[in-house]
């Protein structure tokens, strides 16, 4: 019962920032401009800043080096998800322009906004090494692998045109916020107080802001756009079915052929990040290289509010674990 009212909680202030931008826009107080700007913001300064604060917040090189063994799970689970959402884009021929969309629903989860307070709700501040694991590796596929994904599946470029080469694309603005981070966290670089309180008081923006956008891409399309078609059910089913129980698989299989046993807290760590909702910030990626930007709302917004109903039965299945 407790994690369910947890995931009600969470769920219900997304919903509600949703509703706001729904609202705003709805109403005519939010116009063109201010949609064509948000992502530029949101993209470019508040979400790096983020990056790079929590980083130095969450870790420090003694936790991360203790956490090494952890890291070879989740990587392990990131891989095998890449491959198999792929493989499926394939076998039910998944149109471009919500490839990546697909791969990324997969794979990518909103773990720092929707699976930090959760996880913290859960199993306590004891948990929260375990937790910065999987948000470290959450962060490195997100933003040097996914974001290609969505890049790369550009509908408004032929297939086999050639492509200027975009050394901006290559590294793209959170990406570096994170390698800065790293800089920082593995040099024992000093950030001052008053700066690291500016950078965190920019990066707070982005779970609102993202939200915002997602009600003002929802009040253009209308709510009858929110819909369980083919390629919806099987992003959501990616989500909260394939990548946990890829998670429990390659956690079942270090404890019986390699004999290496996770502490039981780290394993439910795990399971429930792997099954957080889609990233706020999917539907700005997916707009920036021209996809089905309604497709990547419907799948943050429906995978949001499923979680609540998702959370209670991984944390029974993590119990068995």
């Amino acid at each position: 019962m407790a994690a369910f009212i947890t995931s009600l909680e969470s769920v219900a202030e997304i919903v509600i920032v949703i509703a706001l931008g729904y609202w705003l826009r709805g109403s005519g107080r939010l116009g063109d401009e201010f949609k064509s700007n948000i992502s530029f913001i949101i993209m470019k300064i508040a979400l790096p800043a983020s990056i790079f604060v929590s980083v130095l917040k969450y870790l420090n090189r003694d936790k991360l080096a203790s956490l090494s063994g952890g890291l070879i799970f989740t990587f392990a689970s990131f891989t095998l998800g890449y491959i198999v959402a792929w493989i499926l884009t394939k076998v039910f021929r998944i149109r471009k322009g919500r490839r990546g969309t697909f791969i990324n629903m997969f794979v990518n989860a909103n773990t720092i906004f929707i699976g930090l307070p959760l996880n913290m709700a859960l199993f306590g501040t004891k948990s929260l090494p375990y937790f910065l694991v999987y948000y470290v590796m959450n962060t490195i596929s997100t933003w040097a692998v996914g974001i290609f994904f969505i890049s790369s599946d550009d509908p408004t470029v032929e297939k086999g045109a050639k492509k200027d080469f975009n050394w901006k694309k290559l590294l793209p603005a959170p990406l570096v916020g994170f390698l800065v981070s790293l800089v920082f966290l593995l040099l024992a670089i000093p950030v001052p107080e008053w700066i690291n309180k500016t950078l965190d008081m920019v990066g707070g923006i982005v779970t609102p802001m993202s939200l915002i956008y997602i009600g003002i891409i929802l009040a253009d399309a209308g709510l009858k756009s929110i819909k369980f078609d083919r390629d919806t059910i099987l992003a959501l089913v990616g989500r909260f079915v394939i990548a946990p129980a890829l998670m429990i698989s390659i956690i079942l299989l270090g404890k019986s052929m390699m004999g290496t046993s996770l502490p039981a807290l780290e394993s439910s760590s795990f399971i429930i990040q792997s099954a957080a909702p889609g990233l706020a910030v999917l539907p700005i990626l997916v707009d920036q290289s021209h996809g089905d930007v309604d497709y990547a709302t419907n799948l943050v917004t429906t995978s949001t509010v499923l979680f609540v109903i998702v959370v209670p039965i991984l944390m029974q299945v993590a119990n068995l674990i």
